[in-house]
């Protein structure tokens, strides 16, 4: 079966208010002020005694959820030029290798996440250089300032996963005092002036039919998407774009990256959710088929000028389209790895809120983590 969507709900501007009562949709209007106030925070933070410290053996980014997405960022953007691995932690503590010879940057937007703060208590004893990246008076605070490191304060905006450039941006300055990225105060400007684009573009009171992102939750409704990643941060956002999905508008999909996608998650398009073989009618109603969810293959480019990205890129567009399978793609806009990343994330973000609204559900309630959370305690 389809999934049925009234498309007029998007243009229904006191409608959405109503469906969104906790405000998301403002929440990720303030993607443009989060760069800013943090790269402020970022300056205040004593962040420049770590040119000191010389080139690290390494640098691990401590952090869950969206907070793990900051270190993801840095990693992505630190890895065509950086002379010294970026890994991100998604677990308990801290990899056996990590020692002196590190950096260990600790995310928490509450600054209370118990995975790290095990990883930062681990930090301090094995003596690898610390920063601390999270919420003013919190628990991961207290540390850092026991053991005299850096700590930049958060402002978490309705939830941490709305707080992405409010993490991204110390994160990204961090890794610019190692060494790591070379990024200018006007790269991160950059960004926060095409979000504040963004948010004109995407507006509640712009019509479906001009706002990418009400055309891009219209696309999704009553599709299985599988959302592949191509470029330096376009494998970012695509993770991005899965986890947005999932928190905002609880609807499942399969994410990958190019050139990886292109040796396992393609083989989907010749099966049942993609209409079967690639010899079937490509013009018969899809609309009305009785599968659960039709896929669609959403496209993540971070278009930095490689050629062969682009090609991969109008391949999977061209394969998934002789097999019936819709495409929306996503091409980045901008000169600098931040603002293309920006663009990208922008329209993601408005979007999976869209989504969400579209179907009737609150964006803002995350009731099985927090029933996990509860459980596990």
């Amino acid at each position: 079966m389809s999934v049925e969507v009234d498309d007029t709900v998007l243009d229904d501007v006191p409608g959405l208010a109503e469906r969104d009562p906790d405000h998301m949709l403002r929440a990720v209007a303030s993607a443009a002020a989060q760069i800013r106030t943090a790269l402020t925070a970022s300056a205040e933070a004593g962040l420049e005694q770590l040119e000191q410290l010389g080139r690290p053996r390494a640098v691990v980014v401590a952090g869950m959820g969206g907070s793990g997405i900051a270190g993801d960022v840095l990693a992505a953007m630190a890895a065509p030029s950086a002379q010294a691995p970026v890994i991100v932690q998604r677990e308990p503590g801290l990899p056996g290798w990590v020692g002196a010879a590190d950096v260990v940057v600790a995310v928490s937007c509450s600054g209370g996440t118990q995975e790290t703060l095990a990883a930062t208590d681990e930090a301090i004893r094995r003596g690898a250089a610390l920063v601390g990246i999270g919420a003013e008076g919190s628990p991961l605070a207290r540390r850092c300032t026991q053991a005299r490191a850096p700590f930049v304060p958060v402002v978490k905006q309705l939830a941490p996963r709305a707080s992405m450039w409010a993490l991204a941006t110390p994160v990204l300055v961090t890794g610019g005092r190692l060494g790591l990225v070379d990024l200018s105060t006007a790269d991160f400007e950059a960004a926060a002036t095409r979000l504040e684009a963004l948010s004109e573009a995407c507006r509640p009171d712009r019509e479906a039919f001009v706002n990418p992102a009400k055309q891009l939750a219209l696309e999704l409704a009553g599709s299985l998407p599988m959302v592949w990643g191509s470029g330096t941060t376009g494998g970012v956002a695509a993770y991005r774009f899965g986890c947005q999905l999932a928190e905002n508008a609880k609807y499942p999909a399969a994410v990958g990256a190019l050139p990886e996608a292109h040796h396992n998650q393609v083989v989907a398009f010749d099966g049942t959710l993609a209409g079967g073989s690639a010899d079937h009618d490509l013009f018969r109603d899809r609309v009305d088929d009785a599968d659960p969810l039709r896929l669609r293959l959403v496209l993540v480019h971070d278009d930095e000028g490689d050629e062969q990205a682009s090609a991969r890129v109008s391949v999977s567009e061209q394969i998934a389209q002789e097999r019936g399978v819709p495409v929306s793609t996503l091409r980045s806009e901008g000169a600098g790895p931040v603002e293309r990343l920006a663009s990208l994330v922008g329209v993601i973000d408005y979007a999976t809120v869209y989504l969400a609204l579209l179907l009737g559900v609150d964006p803002t309630p995350v009731a099985p983590i927090d029933a996990l959370k509860r459980r596990l305690a």
